[in-house]
């Protein structure tokens, strides 16, 4: 029998040592990566905001959706359904840059359907909720023609102009 031996992180959970790109995708073992996004990390709505707009700008949206993970995961629960939501609308994109056009497209929308509820005056924490569904909507038909997707330069504004 042979033994099935898996990365774990120090709780013992399964958790792969293998570098990625910058969107996230694994790469060979010893290949040079991007460096992750710490998980767990407590962050309030504007840290979160900034944190991910910074990555977004950058072309990892796999790395903005786990900074939106967290504060989903650690957030309060009234809007759990928002973060949550812009972490598909980061997945979505991710898997857009990809080129997995279904899952993007589909991820995209979901994303959008999680965040709608939220479009009251005014929205929390300044999100350009309106604007993010334009956004979402607009490349999910893109993506589901089949239009490449450049992470960068598809990044959506999270917030409001000032």
């Amino acid at each position: 029998m042979t033994e099935n031996r898996r990365d774990r992180d120090s709780e013992g959970r399964a958790r792969s040592a293998r570098p990625r790109d910058g969107l996230g995708r694994p790469l060979p073992y010893g290949a040079p990566g991007v460096a992750r996004q710490p998980e767990g990390i407590v962050r309030g709505p504007e840290q979160t905001l900034s944190e991910a707009q910074r990555l977004l700008a950058a072309g990892k949206p796999f790395h903005a959706h786990e900074v939106f993970e967290d504060a989903w995961k650690t957030g309060p629960a009234d809007e759990e359904a928002l973060w949550r939501g812009m972490a598909q609308l980061a997945v979505g994109l991710t898997h857009a840059a990809r080129g997995n056009t279904t899952g993007g497209a589909r991820l995209l929308l979901r994303g959008a359907d999680g965040i709608a509820a939220y479009g009251m005056t005014p929205a929390p924490h300044d999100i350009d909720i309106a604007g993010l569904l334009v956004w979402a909507r607009e490349l999910a038909a893109r993506v589901a023609e089949g239009a490449t997707v450049d992470a960068a330069e598809e990044a959506p504004r999270l917030t409001k102009p000032a």
